[in-house]
């Protein structure tokens, strides 16, 4: 088992990985033709798989039916995904590991347990191995993140990797200091494990200076030859590359405000009005209608995007 999921793993958790977001019509309505498309559109242009189900997708608004219907569909085009497991009943979470085991799916990304007895590290550990058996066949990473109220720590992921060889890996959502502990105390030293960088003001901090070898982005979906860009020359300003360490440093610094979004609660709504500005009206509509930027938010998303596009069209670092 260990074997399978170590080779799956080389292919999916590597690189950069959008978490899609979901599209809809004016009343709710998920589009999942629309969703089927942009999946595609990303992989196309050299996405190495997308995450469905995470925090970008809105998990916690759809139904169970919708989330595995969305899952479905993806796997049926052919788009590589990595399912986020969130659920507020660690026994759906179990179920949703399990439908994308069976549709297909190239990976879980394993959500911890909210709400009820979220703090608890004995009713994580039985949450987090119950979604890794219902989908044993899928290499798995763990999601973690401040906004779920639980850390997951060397000793906890260390315990589970013992009885569950799909783990493989951890995406770290923190700052700075959380992805260097990640690599510290749990990824660096063992060539069968994988760090992803799980928010997009880290990119270059997790992979030059704590060895990640993929990115899971939100501002990606928007922004796809730039966050490709960016994490082309993060990958060879960690093997030494001084002028890749520079133009990675450049390219950082001017998207800075636009990956500030990723780290916020209303990224979603950032990063949807970001995909209308760049030609993808579909994404104008929240699956909750009173979600919405105030006029002055998306004032100053609209000027900060205008600011980045000119700097872009100028910048000579961008060609590869």
């Amino acid at each position: 088992m260990l074997e399978l999921c170590v080779s799956e793993s080389a292919t999916i958790f590597r690189g950069c990985i959008p978490a899609l977001m979901t599209p809809c019509d004016a009343s709710g309505k998920p589009d999942f033709d629309a969703l089927v498309r942009k999946g595609s559109e990303l992989i196309d242009h050299g996405m190495r798989a997308v995450v469905y189900c995470g925090s970008m997708g809105d998990w916690p608004l759809l139904s169970d039916e919708q989330r595995q219907e969305g899952v479905r569909l993806l796997c049926e085009a052919n788009v590589p995904v990595v399912v986020g497991t969130g659920a507020q009943n660690p026994r759906l979470a179990a179920q949703h590991a399990a439908h994308a085991q069976e549709v297909g799916a190239a990976g879980l990304m394993v959500i911890p347990r909210v709400l009820s007895r979220g703090i608890s590290p004995t009713a994580q550990r039985a949450h987090f191995a119950d979604i890794l058996k219902a989908g044993e066949s899928l290499p798995s990473v763990i999601y973690n993140s401040p906004y779920y109220g639980f850390e997951t720590k060397a000793d906890l992921f260390f315990d589970l990797r013992a009885d569950h060889a799909n783990l493989i890996g951890f995406k770290e959502f923190g700052g700075a200091a959380s992805l260097s502990y990640a690599s510290e105390f749990i990824t660096s030293g063992d060539p069968d494990l994988t760090l992803m960088v799980g928010v997009d003001t880290q990119v270059f901090h997790g992979f030059v200076r704590c060895g990640a070898a993929g990115a899971i982005t939100g501002v990606g979906n928007a922004l796809p030859t730039e966050i490709l860009r960016l994490v082309e020359l993060c990958q060879m300003a960690a093997t030494g590359d001084v002028e890749a360490r520079r133009l990675a440093e450049e390219l950082d610094n001017a998207l800075a405000v636009l990956a500030k979004f990723d780290d916020g609660p209303d990224l979603v709504l950032h990063y949807k009005h970001l995909m209308v500005l760049e030609g993808n009206p579909e994404y104008s509509h929240q699956l909750h209608s009173s979600d919405a930027l105030s006029p002055s938010q998306r004032a100053f998303l609209e000027n900060q995007w205008k600011l980045f596009r000119a700097w872009w069209e100028q910048w000579p670092g961008k060609a590869s």
